[in-house]
């Protein structure tokens, strides 16, 4: 059994694609992703500032498109039911096509529509959001509570961003929770709360008009860590998601259930790597960055295969 975790937004750096595209048939298939998404992914993942790529309109097609410029590359070095997929955010449609639930140029379509829809809501309301590191957990959740605002994200023991408006995040930072630290995040709104119902609305619609396939590999869901194999409940879960909180920290104990020999994180490896090796240290992780990575992982995943888990089962 072999793992595959795709990164979400925040992941992304300058240049993200310039390794990959030097190949003129991946820039090529890069190309299509583009004109299929009406968004220029090879300006954006070669000579982009960060300031433009860190746009939400932008980040999210360009992070589907990395992590998919791996996928072909290791398309055929698992066999079918030998893997288990998690994204973490936008990089749950980048998990579907390692399952085998989207085609690529779907995702990247989806995503583009997502990250456009997403930006569009940021203008809505004064939002943003903060991290919060160290305290308790329920008294960290009781304290965000009494702001209104919301846990948008749970990326482990200690980990949880808040998410709400400007205003009463800045009164969280001026008294935060009892030993724990609060740092304000360089983003354009409050993702994953109710903030973005217009998105939600706008990706339900365009998630309708695409097919969505049984998986053919363990699929873990955002919503809870769980697997699912049924279709429409991946649509629904992916819909719902735009809304609702990522729960991080339960794909991981799932995935950490699994117990993979091997999980591989996808491009911009090192955000989701270092959570993963921060948790679960006993679970090796190799991380693919750029092309040359690619040998290295196929070499990995070419070794004696593991138990072998059904892509339907629940975990």
């Amino acid at each position: 059994m072999f793992a595959f975790i795709a990164p979400g937004q925040g992941s992304q750096t300058p240049g993200l694609l310039a390794a990959w595209l030097r190949d003129p048939a991946t820039a090529e298939r890069v190309r299509a992703w583009s004109e299929a998404a009406d968004v220029d992914l090879v300006h954006l993942g070669t000579k982009a500032p960060a300031a433009e790529i860190a746009r939400t309109e932008h980040t999210q097609p360009l992070l589907v498109a990395a992590g998919l410029l791996a996928h072909h590359a290791l398309r055929d070095a698992v066999p079918d039911g030998a893997a288990v997929a998690a994204g973490h955010s936008v990089g749950e449609l980048t998990a579907a096509v390692y399952a085998g639930v989207l085609s690529p140029a779907d995702a990247v379509r989806l995503a583009a529509v997502r990250g456009r829809a997403m930006a569009v809501a940021c203008t809505e309301a004064p939002t943003s959001m903060a991290a919060v590191v160290g305290g308790e957990q329920d008294e960290v959740l009781d304290r965000i509570a009494e702001l209104g605002l919301y846990a948008a994200t749970f990326n482990g023991p200690g980990q949880i961003v808040a998410a709400g408006l400007a205003d009463t995040l800045d009164q969280l930072a001026a008294a935060p929770p009892a030993g724990a630290t609060v740092k304000r995040l360089s983003v354009a709104g409050a993702f994953h709360t109710p903030y973005m119902e217009s998105a939600r609305q706008s990706f339900e619609e365009a998630a309708a008009r695409v097919p969505f396939a049984r998986p053919s590999q363990l699929l873990l869901s955002n919503a809870d860590g769980a697997g699912v194999g049924d279709p429409d409940e991946i649509r629904r879960r992916l819909v719902r998601q735009v809304v609702s909180p990522v729960r991080w920290d339960l794909c991981l104990h799932q995935l950490s259930s699994v117990a993979p020999e091997l999980t591989v994180s996808l491009p911009p490896a090192k955000t989701l790597a270092s959570i993963l090796k921060r948790q679960h240290p006993e679970l090796e992780v190799l991380s693919v960055t750029t092309a040359r990575d690619v040998t290295r992982a196929r070499e990995r995943l070419a070794a004696p295969a593991g138990r072998g888990v059904s892509a339907h089962a629940g975990v």
